[in-house]
């Protein structure tokens, strides 16, 4: 069905209603319209890295995992798995008369903000600091989640529009300062690519203000800009509770009925929130117009006509309750966080021989954890695996024994109330001293890293206020390398943090429910660790200005003056690949891969490109292109790589994309053309002069 044909059907519907009627349908929690045939609607639903919030569904690794997989085509099949497991829940809790919040189709999905700064806590639900890179992941989750059929398989939601990252504890009030050239450049394009290349159906409006303007309420981002001058036709979709924010924080208003037709009127269609329990109150104050309301009450039926869910042909009505929680997706999800994983350090302790190994000491507080494993924003699986599962599952099999301690816990620095501090430490070290490698897990997880008001989230509201471990996990790091036996560091983290002890690092993210087994195979070698970095890792926030400076001088890879102390696209192989024969013609990058090491191994191919000539170029080429590709031990493969044709362009001062000259240097390999990259790899990229 078309967006014409749906329209048509919903001004139909909204027409035999009575103005209270479609003024009930603009809030999250639609009632039921009886005498019309119309159940109630819960718009409310998560599905930022699997069916979220609504019992049993596959966990896959957050979405900042997701995105250091690099690869459009698995992201896509990833958002299709989810799209399945929501059509197979919604059909089965519907038919039992279940319509309660997350139990819709409306997911508000994906997260494309882009990650400026490492304290944000919510930066794990992003695809990282990059434009290019969010835009791509982007379209391909909205595209993988709304499906091609003859209707919507879901609706996809692009959060949080537009200039949103932190930080949490002021977002209510906040107001986000960005010029023209930063908005054109980095805030504004992956909301761009999700409406024009995607067809997104909703975009999410954000808390804070953007240029003295309330995101959810604002006339130059959702009139003159998605409407007008992108031509979004979805609808708008408030952040919860956002548009009382309008007079009881930012005081842009006075009243709940001014906020509620702030909002409506330019263009905010249904609100997460309750402020439009006053949307009539507003209508008979004058605030607001009867054709204002039925606006927004027939997007939104546009939406359910395009969902299907009014019709008796939809070919996803058929999609069993049993198509949730598969061996085949968890398949899935195994080889979605076997990708994502980015080994950071190593000395040549890894991969471990479990020929040699009799004993491994597991300790950490993330080891058997299984909260580690989610991030935020997640379903319930029944097949997770923890990383001390994963190990010991893995070991036992061969003889090996496996000592397991907590060390210590997430973020105090007692596990029992009445004990001296540090009570866990003596154990820790015993286990050390009688194994033969000890596996750290440490980290975070989403009660010290994650969204303002949510429970645990007792440290800056959910933003990290250093790069650090919590002290009580440094104290045990610290005795562990003091033992002076083989020690590698698990970070289980959703952002940058600089954890210098250890013999090898490896980050695993928040990785999902097949964590631990994924794990176990890459510390072991059944796996090469093949993830990349989507962001920066910097060594201190020292090096970062304000947090809540939203200019992007000096920040993320494009504008970092600093040394980093892990770059942006970087992550370690155990085997050996080289890039060799590149060429450029007609907008595509082809080169050949050679596997020189002794195992099958991924990678990850990227090209950037800085254009010479404009002094509206970023001081660092930009990431213009990315393909993975797999290459057996001793053998080479053809590649190709498409560039993305906005790298030869520039953003000027008016936020305006131009021409960016005539001349610019492009770089093809596997990691970012700079000087830290090249010293933590030894590798350079093959550069080559593009005239055009």
């Amino acid at each position: 069905m078309d967006r014409k044909e749906a329209r048509i059907l919903a001004e139909q519907l909204v027409s035999r209603m009575t103005l209270e009627e479609k003024a009930s349908q603009l809030r999250f929690d639609a009632p039921a319209i009886e005498r019309l045939g119309i159940p109630a609607y819960n718009w409310w639903n998560e599905a930022l890295h699997g069916v979220a919030r609504a019992g049993t569904a596959t966990v896959f690794p957050q979405a900042i995992g997701l995105a250091a997989i690099f690869d459009e085509d698995f992201h896509q099949k990833v958002a299709e798995v989810i799209s399945t497991e929501a059509r197979a829940k919604y059909n089965g809790q519907s038919a039992e008369g279940d319509r309660d919040i997350y139990k819709g189709l409306t997911f508000w999905s994906p997260n494309v903000n882009i990650f400026r700064d490492p304290r944000w806590g919510r930066g794990h639900e992003t695809y990282g600091e990059d434009p290019f890179l969010t835009s791509r992941l982007g379209v391909r989750f909205i595209k993988g989640l709304q499906g091609e059929g003859k209707y919507m398989k879901a609706a996809a939601c692009a959060k949080h529009y537009a200039v949103h990252s932190g930080p949490e504890a002021i977002r209510h009030e906040f107001n986000a300062i960005a010029s023209k050239k930063d908005m054109g450049e980095t805030y504004l394009p992956a909301f761009e690519a999700a409406v024009k290349e995607a067809g997104v159906e909703s975009v999410m409006g954000c808390y804070n203000r953007v240029n003295g303007e309330p995101a959810c309420g604002s006339k130059t981002l959702l009139v003159d800009i998605l409407r007008e001058k992108w031509g979004f036709e979805g609808h708008i979709v408030s952040d919860c509770w956002a548009i009382r924010d309008f007079h009881l924080n930012h005081k842009v208003t006075d009243t709940a009925p001014e906020s509620a037709a702030l909002a409506l009127k330019n263009g905010c269609d249904l609100n997460c929130g309750n402020t439009y329990l006053h949307m009539m109150e507003a209508y008979k104050e004058g605030l607001v117009t009867e054709e204002q309301i039925t606006t927004a009450a027939v997007r939104l039926f546009t939406c359910r006509y395009l969902l299907g869910l009014f019709a008796d042909d939809c070919e996803y009505d058929q999609t069993p309750y049993t198509a949730c929680d598969t061996a085949e997706n968890n398949a899935v999800a195994l080889e979605a966080a076997e990708k994502s994983m980015v080994l950071l350090r190593n000395n040549g302790i890894l991969p471990l021989d479990a020929g040699k190994i009799k004993t491994v000491a597991v300790v950490g507080p993330n080891a058997a954890s299984d909260l580690v494993l989610k991030g935020n924003y997640y379903g319930t699986s029944s097949r997770q695996v923890t990383f001390l599962e994963g190990i010991r599952a893995y070991c036992e099999p061969l003889g090996i024994r496996v000592l397991y301690s907590a060390g210590s816990p997430l973020i105090m620095n007692r596990a029992e109330n009445l004990a001296q501090p540090d009570d866990r430490i003596a154990e820790a070290v015993l286990c050390a001293k009688n194994a033969d490698v000890t596996i750290a897990c440490v980290g975070l997880d989403e009660t010290l890293e994650g969204e303002e008001g949510d429970t645990g989230n007792f440290s800056a509201s959910g933003d990290k206020r250093d790069l650090l471990l919590p002290a009580a996990q440094r104290t045990l790091m610290q005795a562990l390398a003091a033992t002076g036996k083989p020690l590698v560091t698990v970070l289980a983290v959703g952002s940058s943090l600089n954890v210098p002890e250890g013999d090898a690092e490896l980050l695993t993210w928040y990785p999902g429910q097949a964590g631990g087994t994924a794990l176990a195979e890459i510390l072991f070698g059944k796996v090469s660790p093949s993830g990349r970095l989507p962001l920066t890792f910097y060594e201190s926030v020292d090096d970062l200005p304000e947090f809540t400076d939203y200019s992007m001088a000096n920040r993320t890879y494009r504008y970092f003056e600093g040394e980093p102390l892990y770059p942006f696209g970087y992550g370690l192989s155990y085997t050996c690949f080289e890039v060799s024969d590149v060429r450029y013609d007609n907008g595509k990058v082809t080169l050949t891969v050679s596997n020189h090491g002794g195992m099958d191994a991924e990678t990850v191919l990227q090209v950037y490109v800085r254009c010479k000539e404009s002094h509206f170029a970023p001081p660092h080429p930009v990431l213009a292109g990315f393909a993975r590709v797999k290459v057996k031990a001793g053998e080479s493969v053809q590649a190709a790589v498409a560039v993305d044709p906005n790298a030869f362009t520039v953003v000027n001062d008016e936020g305006e994309r131009v021409s960016g000259g005539e001349r610019f240097d492009l770089y093809a390999g596997l990691y970012q053309p700079d000087a830290r990259s090249e010293e933590l790899t030894g590798m350079k990229a093959v550069r080559l002069d593009i005239s055009r």
